[in-house]
């Protein structure tokens, strides 16, 4: 099993690193990263405007001083009224109890940037949006990940992820042993469901952002994380075919396949759109200037990868054929022009999700290393999930009609407009799922 910062996922699945996690102070709350507020007496400060009795500065710390340490440091300075951690507020959103592990005290806040405000997915506004709608988490809606298979069940030498309930899921099929147990051997799609569906608010391991929504086990790549193109292409038919809405394709061919060369994969991808159902693809882990397929066909939207900064993961396929960008993790792209890209920086934080802790199905918890459009796909499936549910688009939503919602909701990155390192920007479940955001 090749490492997991060079993730399977059929053909070729890459992935790469990110940047560092919002920390968590107070009560656990988030703070960014790498800041502290100081808020100087009057005359203090030579910035300081007259009749103000307070002049506040954001303080960019160096890179090995903790902001808690940094904080402490600066109170103590002659005029300084306060010093804190810039904390981030979410504005009426829910923020469940989810512990994280024990070496990150601020629970999921602390691990999962990429639910956070600013350059994640903001999730809390999201969450609060369905919760008022009465479709708390997307509560209603198929999704069917196709990939390793999931820790749906306890079957044989096989158990259900402790953060998943048995009732989170439907009935789903295994297209590489050709059986009815899509159970997986590797942990990669065990990770994609849980960044969609991962019981959120239950007290356990992180959150999931779709966590009402039920999940489709399909199991089209081996235990190596590998799959040929039939087993992928009735995997996507019979997916389409028993009741799924929204598709995740966490995986990739090589940039040299063409659309000749796996036509059977895209005529199960018409199926599919006929059907009424979304597909969401990776558009591939190799740093290369077109997208995979088969993210790359047309009935397939397409998804990038961004890292903590905001800034388009170095790993990431780009191109023409990007439709959005989501949460990978990772370094930075050497961008030019972009002042927002810190290509020289360390890898900083990952995407956490409950998935195997080793090669063993029966052993689970937050394992770092997992990074990649792998991770990027399933939050914009998960908020096409959120988008459906909310009925913002009405009962039954095309993919068209899904793919214009996140498109104009997202948050632009890089040179106004859509571009190829971002498509049409970064996926935004806040706004995506917001009803005072007028659909387009």
């Amino acid at each position: 099993m090749p490492l997991r910062r060079l993730l399977p996922a059929t053909l070729l699945a890459a992935a790469a690193c990110a940047v560092a996690p919002a920390g968590a102070g107070a009560a656990g709350a988030p703070y960014r990263p790498g800041e502290v507020v100081v808020r100087y007496a009057r005359g203090a400060h030579a910035a300081n405007a007259a009749g103000d009795d307070a002049v506040t500065r954001v303080v960019k710390l160096p890179r090995r001083e903790s902001v808690a340490a940094a904080a402490r440091r600066l109170a103590t300075r002659p005029g300084v009224l306060s010093a804190t951690p810039s904390y981030i507020a979410h504005a009426s959103g829910w923020s469940p109890a989810d512990p994280g592990r024990t070496r990150a005290p601020g629970g999921w806040q602390a691990l999962q940037w990429n639910f956070l405000p600013f350059t994640g997915v903001d999730a809390p506004d999201a969450w609060q949006h369905l919760i008022a709608a009465g479709r708390p988490g997307g509560k209603g809606v198929v999704v069917a990940v196709l990939d390793t298979g999931i820790a749906y069940s306890n079957h044989g030498r096989f158990l259900r992820s402790p953060d998943f309930s048995s009732i989170r899921f439907v009935h789903g099929y295994d297209f590489v042993d050709d059986d009815a147990y899509p159970n997986d051997e590797n942990g990669h799609g065990t990770h994609v469901a849980g960044t969609i569906a991962e019981g959120t608010g239950n007290g356990v391991g992180v959150t999931g952002l779709a966590y009402g929504v039920k999940l489709m086990p399909v199991r089209v790549l081996n235990q190596a994380g590998r799959g040929d193109t039939v087993p992928i292409a009735r995997g996507i038919r019979w997916a389409a075919d028993h009741g799924a809405q929204v598709i995740n394709l966490s995986f990739e061919f090589p940039t040299t396949v063409t659309r000749q060369q796996i036509p059977t994969i895209l005529d199960a991808l018409r199926h599919a759109r006929r059907k009424g159902v979304l597909v969401v693809g990776a558009s591939g882990n190799a740093a290369a200037q077109a997208v995979a397929y088969p993210a790359r066909a047309d009935d397939v939207l397409s998804v990038g990868a961004t890292t903590e900064h905001g800034c388009q993961a170095s790993y990431s396929n780009v191109g023409q054929d990007l439709d959005l960008v989501a949460p990978g993790g990772g370094k930075d792209a050497p961008l030019a022009g972009d002042p927002g890209c810190h290509p020289n920086a360390p890898a900083g934080g990952d995407i956490f999700q409950e998935t195997f802790t080793g090669e063993n199905p029966r052993r689970f918890g937050l394992p770092s290393g997992y990074i990649g459009t792998s991770m990027a796909a399933p939050h914009v499936s998960a908020t096409a999930a959120l988008v459906i549910a909310s009925g913002i688009l009405g009962p039954r939503p095309t993919p068209g009609a899904l793919e214009r919602r996140l498109e104009q909701t997202a948050r632009d990155l890089g040179v106004p407009g859509r571009d190829p390192h971002y498509g049409a920007g970064l996926v935004d479940a806040a706004r995506a799922t917001d009803p005072a955001v007028p659909v387009g």
